[in-house]
């Protein structure tokens, strides 16, 4: 993200204004506690009157190649073409003006600099690059496009500082695969890519504003087909498939287990992250003291090789990882303890939040149960589904029929509760366990301004043009 200053001979500020607003990829700097706009006022008189449609009101703000007549706006209702002027005379309120010249400051991406830069040279004006200015953070650009499928995910929990690492990615791809560990199942998990199919091609219509996530349901039912392989499960126990690896009813200890060890997989990356962003946003000074830092991961890191250690019988990795646990542990408490007062008042402080840290580091770990918890759940219904049908079936064509009726009833409400359950509690996993260790301080958005210019067919663009005079 680049600090610029955009500069124009005052008399093509507008056409400026409109190119950049076509661009949409620039944040400009707006005055603060402006009075409303010629525009504005007009607008608000318009819609305060109740004269417009819901649909008129609705319209998207759109802007003139040319000053339009305001008074004429006004008169023929064009909200759009109003709402485009007065976010318009809002920026450019915004602006210094030094004799002939006019100067508005503002953030743009970096790679978009030369292009937009090309799209003001032929308004007269430039696109100065600026230095940062001292004790400002740049605003967050997160992911855009077609790779914003898992950005919601993260912006729903808070947007990142402009220093850490953008987790889109790594925790969408997180999120899809402890969906699919709770939801294991190859024909749920081929219900949700049917689903996922049918939002991409935007059915239903009212879900279609939903349709850029479709990669995300897509891959929670891939996750969940690639468990339910190795579960062996397809819509149930029903024996259609061999079990690659585990039944979760049949040996529900070694879920256990597996899912603890993976949660603390998950715990050593969110640590190695969050370590990354402490020292890209403070430095090492503060970054290596810090719990949810290198410290953190130090002490992580050596208490998973003496559980290891423990696990295989190896006493030299155990001693080894108790060394390093104890390490992490008195750099964690340093860090805490810089941050006190001193004296005795600090030391307790000290002994109580490291007291936290240790107990938060435990049951985050086991927290991680939960995974195998409800997959043991979502097998259990399945498997009383399946059971049920089986039964009934052997009892002529009526039980054929009740058969039917209680694996397709059964099967909507196992996948319904389930998927709700199961999305919820990875969510749940993805910000207590994981986001808090990666994000310690909050961004600010990035939010470009943006308004396309009115269709050339659009006969108010065409006509409402300002009179001379």
């Amino acid at each position: 993200m680049r600090r610029v200053a955009v500069v124009v001979p005052q008399t093509g500020l507008r056409d400026a204004l409109v190119r950049i607003a076509e661009e949409g990829c620039v944040e400009l700097d707006r005055a603060e506690e402006a009075a409303p706009g010629a525009a504005a006022v007009r607008l608000q008189r318009l819609r305060g009157q109740g004269t417009t449609s819901e649909s008129e009101s609705a319209a998207p703000a759109v802007l003139a190649v040319t000053a339009p007549d305001l008074d004429m706006l006004g008169h023929r209702r064009q909200v759009a073409l109003l709402a485009g002027e007065a976010q318009l005379e809002e920026r450019a309120q915004g602006a210094v003006r030094q004799g002939e010249v006019a100067a508005l400051a503002g953030w743009c991406p970096a790679a978009e600099v030369p292009r937009v830069a090309d799209r003001l040279a032929a308004a007269g004006g430039a696109l100065l690059p600026l230095p940062l200015p001292r004790g400002t953070d740049p605003p967050t650009l997160l992911r855009s496009g077609r790779a914003a499928s898992f950005t919601p995910l993260v912006s729903t929990y808070g947007t990142p500082a402009y220093a850490d690492l953008d987790p889109s990615w790594p925790a969408g791809l997180v999120y899809v695969v402890m969906f699919g560990i709770m939801f294991g199942d190859v024909g749920h998990g081929a219900l949700l890519m049917l689903g996922a199919l049918a939002l991409r091609l935007g059915w239903p219509r009212p879900l279609a504003r939903f349709t850029r996530l479709w990669p995300f349901l897509a891959g929670a039912g891939a996750a969940a087909m690639v468990a339910g392989t190795a579960y062996g499960e397809f819509f149930g126990p029903t024996g259609l498939l061999p079990v690659l690896w585990l039944s979760p009813l049949d040996a529900p200890a070694r879920l256990l287990a597996a899912a603890v060890v993976f949660g603390a997989g998950l715990l050593v990356l969110a640590h190695a992250a969050g370590a990354v962003n402490r020292v890209r946003e403070n430095g090492w000074a503060v970054g290596l003291y810090a719990a949810s830092g290198c410290a953190g991961l130090l002490f992580y890191l050596g208490l998973a090789l003496a559980a290891a250690g423990l696990l295989l019988h190896w006493r030299a990795l155990a001693v080894a990882g108790a060394a390093c646990a104890a390490a992490g542990l008195a750099l964690v408490a340093f860090g805490l303890f810089r941050v006190t007062a001193g004296g005795g008042a600090g030391v307790a402080e000290t002994v109580v939040r490291l007291f936290d840290v240790v107990v938060r580091t435990g049951t985050n770990t086991l927290s991680f149960a939960r995974l195998a918890a409800f997959g043991l759940t979502h097998a259990a219904l399945a498997d009383l589904v399946w059971r049920g049908t089986t039964a009934l079936s052997g009892h002529g064509a009526g039980g054929v029929a009740g058969a039917a009726v209680l694996f397709g009833v059964g099967t909507a409400v196992s996948f319904g509760l389930e998927a709700l359950v199961a999305g919820v509690q990875a969510l749940r996993l993805e910000f207590y366990e994981l986001f808090s260790r990666l994000f310690e301080t909050e961004g600010r958005p990035f939010c470009p301004w943006h308004v396309p210019r009115a269709e050339p067919a659009d006969p108010a663009a065409k006509v409402i043009a300002c009179s001379p005079g």
